[in-house]
């Protein structure tokens, strides 16, 4: 019991891949390269002001429908939205929505993921249930390892609490269980689109 207490107690770390071991800006490269690989598209802006423009890019470029649900994320609700043809509608989804954007909590750039983190501000049903997600990705929340992020869930929670949920989100959604053919959309969204703002 005692071994127990000081091994939840201390947080010990195993081997961290030296992958992600590098500069900050770095980091955004190789983000950008692993989550590539994975299926996703990644487009990098100089500020929040600019996503709303991205994510009405990307959806008129793969002819999607100008409509976003989100939760309520307080980064999203000051971006300028009302500047884009993009209607946007909010709070969780009932399975009905096409496209939803997100807030991702951090990233790993050692393997091009997404860490989100339930609740209102960006409701776990937006991670699987639209066709397609838009997650904005703060380039000051990317981090090189999964360690980090730990360190900083129990930072922002406290050492005994965490979110009710936390979705590690690599790339759309696919399998390849049936046949072994690859099928996109499989558990989750079909597209993801990630937008890392890197303010400088």
């Amino acid at each position: 019991r005692a071994a127990v207490q000081a091994r939840l107690a201390g947080t010990p770390r195993g081997v961290v891949p030296a992958r992600g071991q590098i500069d900050p800006k770095e980091r955004i490269g190789l983000f950008k390269k692993m989550a590539e690989g994975a299926f996703a598209s990644v487009a990098i802006v100089a500020s929040a002001t600019e996503v709303p423009a991205e994510a009405a890019r990307w959806l008129r470029d793969n002819n999607l429908p100008a409509t976003l649900r989100m939760g309520e994320d307080l980064r999203l609700a000051a971006m300028p939205w009302g500047e884009t043809a993009i209607e946007t509608a909010h709070g969780p989804s009932d399975g009905h929505d096409l496209n939803a954007v997100s807030h991702a909590f951090a990233g790993v750039a050692e393997s091009g993921t997404l860490i989100m983190t339930s609740g209102p501000e960006n409701p776990s049903t937006l991670n699987f249930l639209p066709d397609n997600h838009v997650v904005v990705l703060s380039a000051g929340d990317l981090a090189g390892d999964y360690e980090s992020v730990f360190d900083r869930l129990r930072s922002t929670y406290g050492k005994d609490r965490m979110p009710r949920t936390v979705n590690m989100i690599t790339g759309p959604s696919r399998s390849a269980d049936i046949g072994q053919t690859m099928l996109l959309g499989a558990h989750g969204p079909r597209k993801l689109h990630i937008v890392i703002v890197d303010a400088g």
